[in-house]
């Protein structure tokens, strides 16, 4: 599915979008991971939430 989805993205208007990856923290002290494609204008956005 990854493939597909990086595939998709270099045609045409994807590389205006970033994968962005964040090491998050939960509650009983484990690391968990988001990740998202987001527009290149709003990286520094989505990662100070």
């Amino acid at each position: 599915m990854a493939k597909k989805v990086v595939a998709s993205l270099q045609k045409g208007g994807g590389k205006e979008h970033t994968k962005v990856i964040k090491m998050v923290k939960s509650k009983t002290g484990s690391f968990t991971f988001k990740e998202e494609i987001v527009h290149n204008d709003k990286v520094k956005d989505w990662f100070s939430k």
